[in-house]
């Protein structure tokens, strides 16, 4: 039987991380946290990776980011559009 995928906020995930490493230190092995949180080794190291060392405010800062990143991309492309669009109609190419 497999279980539900879950997603993880990011503060979700620095909690579990923060969690986890204050087991690790008191000498549980890396499976046994992994079970406590229950999620796998190879997510705990991409946790690690993506989130180790943040506090929650630098994972929601993370994310209002990459979200704004996202939207101005989305500007650029309809605005090359748009400069596409106007060139062809000023040469007459319509």
């Amino acid at each position: 039987m497999s279980k539900k995928r879950r997603r993880h906020t990011p503060e979700q995930i620095i909690r579990k991380l923060a969690e986890g490493n204050r087991l690790l230190a008191a000498g549980q092995d890396l499976d046994e946290v992994c079970r406590h949180l229950e999620t796998t080794p190879s997510t705990w190291n991409r946790w690690q990776s993506q989130y180790g060392g943040m506090k929650a405010s630098d994972a929601k800062r993370l994310k209002e980011l990459e979200a704004e990143n996202t939207r101005l991309k989305k500007l650029l492309a309809e605005a090359e559009l748009d400069k596409s669009m106007l060139k062809e109609i000023a040469e007459g190419n319509f």
